[in-house]
């Protein structure tokens, strides 16, 4: 059986070796919290949960003005446009990430007991936060490059090794330390510092430029614009945690940060099959082989819709098993989440091709006012129903997130493909209304085990009888690597 496999395996190309180990790296690299967080939850009070969970949203939102972005779509777009001078764009950008964020730090230290009162943060840690934004955007960069370059080997024993590295300074940090939150966030730092400063030297060497006019203007001109979008997405993603904790409490924050947190695999999930999927797509859209999308594209929202399932069937056993008692309450969080999730990813497919195209402003639009319902929403609704209405208020905000992607791309397809739209609207509905309401028929049965072990299983014996398809799908999207390379 083992030589069968390793027989199978070897046969494989490198490209579908690459989409398998970028795979597992994604799901190491963002399951890293996910995995030690069973030991966190009894390490930490629910306050000082909540606070840890408070303090990376505020860094996911700081971290898109200090940074612009630079290693999203800007990079990824770059590393195949400038595939001859790739070295030097990777460089430049690198210097770029690198200024922007000394220039900020000086712009702290300037007045930082303003951004303290503002963050409710020592300076410890928003020097802490600062440094974390940089080697985050320093690991982003490199790991670009091997996705293109299919450079898997090395990704992987990297991933693999601060995977290891990071949770047990952290842990021994916590152990030592009377102030846990900040021992958390030290660890972190430290870990960072370690396991990825060497790419930042490593790129600088191989590019030998930190400025670069041509890249630096592109990456700029591309990613200004694109701010008011990835700002907006963070806040609608982030702000949740922000306000309950300043409208309720650092423990319902903590409680509400747990379901987020078992929610993260689903994330890594999308992140996973769109770093797959968005090469193939890109050169799709460029070949004019619109048509050829829309079968891979309603396999991979079944597939994240069944993965969704999944957490949503077992959330009370996965929050047992994650936290202790004091987070229970997380359970009714979970569904709405977990569907919030399954929306991302249809924005993203949806999206890609106002990036295509640079429709900037149609993409900042969108996202920007997805933000801003969620924050009235969520200031109307924590107020009336207690934390758990957050949740519920980004699953809204979410659908009409992706609904507007519908129909700007919709708009897009109609510009610049004679009118050729690559989804079936009743398909999309289908499968979408489906995977609705299998879940809110899941958050019923959370007060009978009976019931939902009975539905589980009739999904179970749905999932054994197309298994044979299932694989069929996954495969074919794991080779789309070698088709896009061609």
């Amino acid at each position: 059986m083992i030589s069968r496999i390793k027989q199978w395996y070897s046969s494989l190309s490198v490209q579908v070796k690459a989409s398998f180990w970028f795979l597992m790296c994604s799901f190491l690299q963002r399951g890293v919290a996910l995995i030690t967080t069973p030991i966190f939850t009894r390490l930490l009070s629910t306050d000082e949960y909540g606070s840890f969970n408070v303090f990376n949203s505020w860094m996911s939102i700081v971290s898109i003005i200090v940074t612009l972005n630079l290693f999203g779509g800007v990079y990824q777009r770059g590393l195949v446009k400038f595939e001859f001078e790739r070295k030097v764009f990777i460089s430049s950008i690198q210097g770029l990430t690198f200024v922007l964020c000394f220039g900020w730090t000086i712009v702290y230290i300037c007045s930082s007991s303003f951004w303290n009162d503002l963050f409710s943060l020592t300076t410890v840690q928003m020097f802490a936060m600062l440094i974390l934004i940089w080697t985050n955007v320093v690991f982003n960069l490199w790991a670009g490059e091997q996705r293109v370059e299919y450079k898997y080997r090395t990704l992987v024993i990297v991933t693999l090794l601060f995977a290891i590295f990071q949770p047990l300074i952290s842990i021994f940090f916590i152990i030592h330390s009377d102030d846990k939150v900040t021992a958390r966030i030290l660890g972190l730092v430290i870990a960072q510092l370690v396991g990825f400063s060497w790419m930042f030297i490593i790129h600088i060497i191989k590019g030998k430029k930190l400025f670069s006019k041509k890249f630096w203007k592109h990456a700029l001109l591309f990613n200004i614009p694109l701010l008011p979008h990835y700002l907006s997405q963070t806040i609608l993603n982030s702000s949740d945690r922000i306000m309950i904790e300043r409208m309720v409490d650092k423990s319902s924050a903590g409680i509400y940060s747990l379901a987020y947190a078992l929610a993260q695999i689903m994330i890594l999930f999308n992140v996973a099959l769109a770093d797959v999927l968005t090469p193939w797509i890109y050169t799709k859209i460029r070949d004019n082989k619109i048509k050829d999308i829309s079968r891979i594209a309603y396999a991979t929202l079944m597939i994240v819709a069944g993965v969704n399932i999944i957490l949503i069937a077992f959330a009370p056993e996965a929050v047992r098993l994650f936290a202790p008692k004091e987070y229970y309450d997380a359970i009714w969080c979970i569904p709405p989440i977990a569907m919030s999730v399954y929306f991302l990813f249809c924005y993203d497919l949806f999206a890609k091709f106002e990036f295509y195209y640079e429709k900037t402003k149609l993409i900042a639009a969108a996202t920007f006012v997805g933000a801003a319902i969620n924050i009235v929403t969520n200031f109307i609704f924590i107020k009336l129903f207690g934390y758990i209405a957050a949740a519920y208020t980004t699953l809204f905000c979410y659908i009409l997130y992706a609904l507007f992607h519908f129909f700007a791309m919709k708009y897009v397809c109609k510009k610049h493909l004679d009118g050729e739209c690559p989804y079936n609207s009743k398909v999309l509905l289908l499968v979408t209304l489906s995977f609705l309401g299998i879940g809110f028929l899941y958050l019923i049965t959370y007060s009978n085990n009976i019931m939902r072990y009975v539905l589980t299983g009739v999904f179970l014996i749905v999932v054994l009888v197309f298994y044979k398809s299932i694989f069929g799908t996954i495969k074919e999207i794991l080779s789309i690597r070698k088709v896009s390379k061609k």
